[in-house]
């Protein structure tokens, strides 16, 4: 299972946040650059990159440290964040992302999601499936949409996606574990999808559960910062795999 660790951007530095809620904003370091270093340094070789104000206001806006995290660093970034445009997408890859995570363009915008797995192929494109009580959530969690969460999965996968990060936002944030019987229920129904598990890790030990369940990543955010969770073990454990 592959070990991604989080940075979410809100006016270029590190902050995270609880149950996507901006109001519990959190700034855990001023220099992103320096944190993904952190990362690299232990042996990570992956990162999940969230444009915070872009998800906001719905057209990127933090590329620069995209690019600078990108040119400084081997890291394989997933970026997401406010992704609405052909020309987001063109930033965010000129801008040195390896995948996109797209989330509510998904739901707000199908024919567009649509062409952009056709165009750049399912290796490049991430279905974002954030759910609340089992419905997905968009516009950076800010409302929830109609749609059924694995429904909405099953069928992203027959128009060929196979990446899915899944966040139960209930859990984001609150170091309270992750969803468990969820991910599981994905995994049995959506057969074969590579499903990236994302919010509410708190302790090492989940980790192994997650990759039992058969999870191909997961994200991981606040542990590292609130110190729940250390590079160390990290690096232990990406080394014996």
């Amino acid at each position: 299972m592959r070990i991604i660790p989080a940075i979410d951007i809100i006016e270029g530095k590190c902050v995270r946040l609880s149950k996507g809620d901006y109001s519990t904003k959190i700034i855990y370091n001023e220099n992103p650059l320096e944190v993904a270093k952190s990362f690299e340094a232990h042996g990570i070789e992956y990162l999940h990159l969230v444009d915070l104000d872009g998800a906001k206001s719905s057209q990127i806006v933090n590329y620069k440290i995209l690019e600078q995290i990108a040119t400084l660093t081997k890291l394989k970034i997933d970026f997401g964040g406010g992704l609405k445009s052909d020309s987001d997408l063109k930033i965010a890859f000129e801008s040195g992302a390896n995948q996109i995570t797209g989330g509510s363009i998904a739901v707000k915008n199908r024919e567009l999601f649509e062409k952009w797995i056709a165009e750049y192929g399912c290796d490049k494109i991430i279905l974002g499936a954030d759910a609340n009580n089992e419905k997905v959530a968009v516009s950076g969690w800010l409302e929830d949409s109609n749609e059924d969460l694995i429904p909405f999965i099953q069928d992203y996968q027959s128009k060929g996606i196979q990446y899915v990060i899944s966040t139960d936002i209930a859990k984001d944030g609150m170091l309270e574990g992750p969803s468990f019987d969820l991910y599981a229920k994905i995994l049995a129904e959506a057969k074969g999808i590579k499903l990236i598990a994302s919010g509410g890790i708190s302790t090492f030990d989940e980790l192994p559960k997650l990759a039992e369940l058969g999870c191909e990543g997961t994200i991981i955010g606040k542990a590292i910062y609130e110190g729940r969770i250390s590079l160390k073990q990290l690096e232990n454990y990406i080394l014996n795999k």
